[in-house]
């Protein structure tokens, strides 16, 4: 089947009022000429609710970095429950990333138990898989992303991805300029799209899968043009309207 193409910017922790101003008000003025493609950005947590405020009346989508595992608000200081997230108008929220599994030790099963909290709210998950370099040169690439998408499917079933994403972000490659090949990208889109046939063909041949690992406009074209690559999840470059809008633009024509 034909899935949409997605484009999601990750701003990581960066932004300022001023500069978030800026960038929406490039992005959102663009935005109306990518009719195909669905956008997202997901600014720091302290931003979200300004962010959403200034994308009203755009087709571009609000999400969050992360949110807590646990189901229930309570006496957790410092957390953000997923109902908080989607108050403040989010719509999806990123689980798993990279960063968050190294720098801050989040296990396979901790992601897993965000991922289904985030569906628990009414947010749409976007489930970062990803291998570090070391792994990648040891090939082990496929047992790492089998066991991290092995630990969401055993909470959540393969229902859970009913309305969530999923975005492969090869370690080795977030913010280090090296981007996987258009090659590398497909094969590892592919492996994890048939570890979710395994569960259901039909909700597998469904699920956006995006790359995400220094996307940029000179590359995307290339990488979104993989049979099983439906766009991207970005990072450095989502900082940038003339960088983002491009990407989208290159999501734009293959869609």
């Amino acid at each position: 089947m034909a899935r949409r193409k997605m484009v999601a910017g990750n701003w990581k922790m960066n932004g300022a009022r001023d500069a978030n101003a800026m960038l929406l008000h490039d992005i959102v003025f663009d935005a109306k000429r990518y009719t195909a493609v669905d956008m997202v950005v997901c600014p720091p947590a302290l931003y979200l609710e300004s962010v959403g405020a200034a994308l009203t009346g755009s087709s571009v989508q609000l999400g969050a970095q992360n949110l807590c595992e646990q189901e229930k608000p309570g006496a957790f200081t410092g957390e953000i429950h997923g109902g908080m997230l989607k108050d403040v108008g989010c719509a999806y929220v990123i689980v798993g990333h990279s960063e968050r599994r190294a720098l801050y030790g989040e296990s396979d099963e901790v992601v897993a138990q965000k991922f289904q909290t985030a569906l628990a709210c009414g947010l749409k998950p976007i489930l970062c898989l990803g291998e570090t370099l070391e792994e990648r040169e040891s090939e082990q690439t496929e047992i790492v992303l089998g066991r991290q998408l092995a630990a969401v499917l055993a909470r959540v079933g393969a229902n859970g991805f009913k309305s969530a994403v999923i975005a492969y972000e090869p370690v080795w490659a977030i913010g280090t300029g090296r981007t996987a090949s258009a090659e590398q990208a497909q094969a590892a889109h592919a492996f994890i799209r048939g570890e979710l046939a395994n569960a259901d063909a039909k909700i597998a041949d469904s699920t956006r899968i995006l790359y995400g690992g220094s996307v940029k406009a000179d590359n995307a074209q290339a990488l979104f043009s993989c049979r099983d690559v439906d766009g991207g999840l970005i990072g450095g470059a989502s900082l940038k309207a003339t960088e983002f809008l491009a990407i989208c633009a290159a999501a734009q024509t293959l869609s």
